[in-house]
């Protein structure tokens, strides 16, 4: 069964508490479009990212807010940046990289919460089925354009009961793989 394999370029997820230092008190996220999974969306607002080398500017806002900060940055952009950014699942952000963010109304250095996200399949409980893969398993995923075929191990699945069964890789890994469109699983 194939699926999409969609890149997830860097971005952030903010609290309500960064947001308002960011942008002002009171301040509310406003949605510039919706994403793939349910409920999720690139925001109007844009950010800069600060580490120890460089800085990067415009950096988009994924919605709604959330109970933890966390920036989503590739390898490279780790490397350029200066920050020591671990592989990690969403969320766990204990002991990840550091980085001030600048908004227009203010900064705020983060003591922790910049990752580079660990890819994964986020599949619905009905293809999860079909295709014989249960919740945080480590699968391998075969995809990628002309001349550029790879399969990529240590893809970890996400099942949920809405939204699409998708695969998110970053712009490091769309690169390697000649940006693919869609994926498979591989059980060779």
């Amino acid at each position: 069964m194939k699926f999409m394999v969609e890149t997830s370029a860097r971005h952030i997820h903010l609290t309500q508490e960064t947001v308002e230092k960011l942008f002002g008190a009171g301040y509310q996220l406003t949605k510039r479009k919706d994403l793939s999974y349910p409920g999720q969306f690139a925001c109007n607002e844009r950010v800069t990212l600060v580490g120890p080398k460089k800085e990067m500017a415009n950096v988009s806002i994924l919605g709604p807010v959330r109970k933890a900060d966390q920036v989503e940055v590739s390898g490279s952009d780790a490397r350029a940046l200066g920050i020591d950014a671990p592989v990690r699942e969403s969320g766990h952000v204990e002991g990840s990289g550091a980085c001030k963010l600048i908004g227009p109304a203010g900064e705020v250095e983060l003591k922790e919460g910049v990752i580079i996200a660990k890819r994964h399949l986020h599949v619905l409980e009905s293809d999860a089925e079909k295709m014989g893969i249960k919740n945080g398993e480590i699968i391998r995923v075969a995809c990628g354009g002309e001349g550029r075929k790879l399969i990529f191990d240590d893809v970890v699945v996400r099942v949920n009961k809405d939204g699409a069964t998708t695969m998110h890789i970053d712009t490091d890994e769309a690169q390697a793989a000649g940006s693919p469109t869609e994926g498979e699983i591989f059980r060779g």
